[in-house]
This record gives structure tokens, sequence and C-alpha cells, in this order.
């Protein structure tokens, strides 16, 4: 346990850190996993809808260092690959 003030504090400021980035983290995955669930379904327009959704939250997270660049270019290449064999 924390001892001083600033040590509290900092507990406190790691707890709801932690809780915001498990919380923007699971979201991440879910908008992946629609997009995989559509792509495995053989569903091209859901696909296609879900994958526009993905893109922007894969970005911003990108960008706030979530997850690296590299990482959320990876998952849109591969993904709109899949999605292009569907046709």
């Amino acid at each position: 346990m924390a001892n001083t003030l600033q040590a509290r504090k900092r507990a406190r400021q790691s707890d709801k850190h932690r809780e915001r980035n498990a919380s923007q983290r699971s979201m991440l995955r879910s908008t992946i996993k629609k997009v995989v669930k559509a792509v495995e379904s053989k569903d091209k327009a859901a696909a296609e809808t879900a994958y526009k959704e993905m893109v922007p939250v894969l970005d911003r997270y990108a960008n706030r260092g979530m997850i690296h660049k590299n990482k959320a270019a990876r998952h849109k290449s591969r993904l709109v690959a899949h999605i292009k064999a569907l046709a």
C-alpha cells in the first residue's frame, strides 16, 4: 500500500488509466472481430461496413500510442485483402 500522499494519488491515477485502457483495448478488439466474423460468414457488404467502422478506431488508437502504427496498418491490410477475396 502506498504510504505518501503522492504515491496514493499515483495509485488512484494508475487504476483509472488501467480501466480506461482495458475498455478501449476491448472495444478495439471487438471492432476487429466484427470484420473477421463478417468475412468468415462470406457477407461482403457487412464486412465492408464493419471495416469502415474499424478503420478510424484503429487509426485513432495508433495515433494515441495504444497500439503501434504498423500493427494498425497490418490489421487493415490483411482484412481488406480478405474482403477483396470474397468477390
